[in-house]
């Protein structure tokens, strides 16, 4: 049975090693909402599969981030793990108040796993863009 938590600060470096494992630049803790808590990981009976953050704003939307799984996990119900993050996190996010979700994806798997949850496109062809000061 998966069940979701809280991420907590202890968990970054393990979310650090996972990101590298998918080629994917770690995001430093300070990009991170609220220090890299305010987020959530899904386990099994004592194994953390995936993990997700979610960024509030003052409208009635959130932004879910930085989905990462475990490479190591190789259960064929790691596809459902993912599910169940996405769903989670929806569910923070309507407890909250928010109205609506947006999220930023490339991965075709991921991009799957959304729409299955009833997300859909709000565009294609798009750049991403970033500055640090």
């Amino acid at each position: 049975m998966f069940k979701a938590r809280r991420l907590q600060e202890t968990d970054y470096d393990n979310l650090i090693e996972w990101w590298r494992y998918f080629r994917f630049p770690a995001p430093a803790r300070e990009f991170l909402p609220e220090n890299g808590t305010c987020g959530l990981i899904i386990h099994k009976e004592g194994i953390d599969i995936c993990a997700g953050f979610i960024y509030f704003t003052n409208s009635k939307i959130a932004w879910i981030e930085f989905i990462v799984s475990n490479p190591e996990y190789k259960d064929k119900n790691r596809q459902e793990a993912i599910k169940i993050l996405i769903r989670e996190l929806g569910v923070v996010i309507k407890n909250k108040g928010y109205k609506a979700i947006y999220t930023s994806l490339k991965n075709p798997n991921l991009i799957k796993h959304f729409k299955a949850e009833g997300f859909s496109v709000g565009s294609s062809n798009t750049v991403e863009m970033i500055i640090s000061l």
